[in-house]
Order: C-alpha cells, then structure tokens, then sequence
C-alpha cells in the first residue's frame, strides 16, 4: 500500500523563480503546496522530511503541514500505478490554480 500525500507550503515558496515558474496558472491565493509518494503513513512521511531524512528541500525549508482532506490510499501493488497517480493529483491541484511542487 502506498500513500499520496499533500504538504502545504509557506507563501514564501513564492519568492522561489523555481517554484513560480513551474506554477504558471497559479492564482494568488490559493493553496501553496507539496505532492508526494510514500509507503509510510503521511504524518510519518511529513515528519521524515521536517528532520532531513530523505527530504525534499522545498519541504523542509517550507513545510508547514498535512493537508489531510487531499491525501490518498493506493491500494494497487504496481509502483507505476502510484508514480501516476501521484502525477495526476499534483495535476488536478494546479488545474484548480493551486501552487503545486512534486518531484
């Protein structure tokens, strides 16, 4: 079983060109931020990337927390059916015009 987790990001991201310019759609005001893949749970897999461990730097640097209505239960055994989904969800978040930033 693997999670898609959502980890909402500091407006501060913001002043990252990175991150403004993979968030082209973006509308000032929505949610700001991360989507990720993990086999562990999402409170555990925030924590991991708050301590350094295996972590992303936007995550650690502008983390701020779970955003728990928009994570996710995989139930399929198929890695390149998690991988999709995962895109798929940081897709569905910037079509809403939200600031998304997934590896």
């Amino acid at each position: 079983m693997r999670y898609i987790y959502v980890i909402e990001l500091d407006p501060a991201v913001l002043k990252l060109n990175r991150f403004v310019d993979a968030n082209p759609r973006y509308q000032t005001g929505m949610p700001l931020a991360y989507v990720g893949l993990t086999s562990r749970k999402p409170e555990q897999r925030f924590e991991q990337h708050k301590k350094g461990f295996k972590s992303s730097k936007m995550v650690k640097r502008f983390g701020i927390k779970l955003i728990n209505t928009q994570c996710e239960v995989i139930k399929s055994s198929a890695y390149e059916v998690a991988l999709a989904r995962e895109s798929a969800k940081a897709n569905e978040l910037r079509t809403r015009g939200w600031g998304v930033w997934s590896n």
